[in-house]
């Protein structure tokens, strides 16, 4: 039986891939969120050195582009293919869906990495949900029940396929997800850091429920990628807070005493969630620093109350059940 090594905080995504080449080796992997300079991007340029295929989303095309000619330009055997997604579109997702379920090949793993970015401005989406919300959970909650199919089509006897779900330590602050505003949410009783931490509470919470709701069928994983000064948080707004926090110099770059990661450091728990085999009898559970930390989860995120109630909101929300 092959000795998988030790990771640590400053373990790199490529450190993880190469020790986990074999198990990404003849994969199928489908990334969100995969815009340069962030660990979306990263995480598909490590995975695709080994995989079959990676298939790379984002609401932009141009800059879905831009990304697979990055990964292409340093990994030249790389197998891309480029997705168009906006995930805070319940109608943009099933078109998407719609267009992966036509490809040949099955999914062997669906990493949920995309988020939008937090804003102090309430925003509703076409489908009157509030944005964060519909980006980091509604949206792929649906994406992911529409490729359940293809996700099923890559078991066999030896492997179980995966559902990663890219959350945060931002999962144990505030109170969880309000089941009251998901449904119906109001400008009122908007506060975007809250928003922020209920899209990464919803997200555990989501791979406690998938990983049961399937029956073992699926087995998914949820994550803190570490402090990481991606594109997400280059916004005005949130380089302005993290200033008044500390966690940014008053020119703006990272305070080494925050405990920041690099982007090559923080996808690299991604990429354990993804392959890691020792995983394979811990569905649900949930990753810091590339291993397992299920000590981290918030109570509220724990709660298998909480989890079955969400999944039966979100369901509502988008109209369909999700079956396996």
């Amino acid at each position: 039986m092959s000795t998988f090594p030790t990771f640590f905080f400053e373990t790199t995504a490529d450190e993880v891939a190469t020790a986990f080449s074999q198990e990404i080796k003849g994969k199928n992997v489908l990334i969100t969120g995969t815009s340069i300079n962030g660990i979306g991007f990263e995480t598909a340029r490590v995975v695709a050195k080994h995989a079959n295929l990676v298939i790379i989303t984002g609401y932009d095309s141009e800059r879905l582009k831009l990304s697979e000619e990055a990964i292409k330009k340093d990994v030249p055997t790389a197998n891309v293919r480029r997705l168009t997604l906006d995930l805070a579109s319940l109608a943009a997702v099933r078109t998407a869906a719609a267009e992966v379920n036509t490809y040949a090949e099955p999914l062997h793993v669906l990493i949920n990495n995309a988020a939008a970015i937090a804003r102090p401005t309430f925003k509703l989406t076409a489908d009157g949900l509030e944005l964060q919300m519909a980006t980091g959970h509604i949206g792929p909650f649906l994406f992911t029940k529409l490729l359940v199919p293809k996700l099923l089509a890559s078991a066999t006897d030896q492997y179980t396929p995966r559902v990663v779900y890219v959350s945060s330590i931002a999962q144990s602050m505030g109170t969880g997800v309000n089941f009251d505003t998901i449904k119906a949410p109001t400008s009122e009783k908007y506060n975007y850091v809250d928003a922020y931490c209920q899209v990464k509470a919803a997200n555990v919470l989501s791979a406690v429920e998938l990983s049961r709701q399937s029956g073992g069928k699926i087995n998914a994983y949820s994550l803190h990628p570490g402090h990481i000064f991606t594109n997400i948080n280059q916004t005005e707004e949130a380089i302005t807070k993290m200033k008044n926090l500390g966690m940014l110099t008053p020119d703006g770059r990272p305070n080494e005493g925050h405990n920041w990661k690099t982007i090559p450091q923080g996808a690299a728990t991604t990429v354990a969630a993804a392959f890691d085999p020792r995983l394979n009898d811990q569905p649900g559970a949930y990753l810091v620093d590339s291993a397992v930390a299920n000590q981290a989860i918030a109570p509220h995120c724990s709660d298998p109350v909480n989890a079955q109630r969400l999944w039966n909101v979100t369901e509502e929300i988008i109209g369909e059940r999700f079956e396996f």
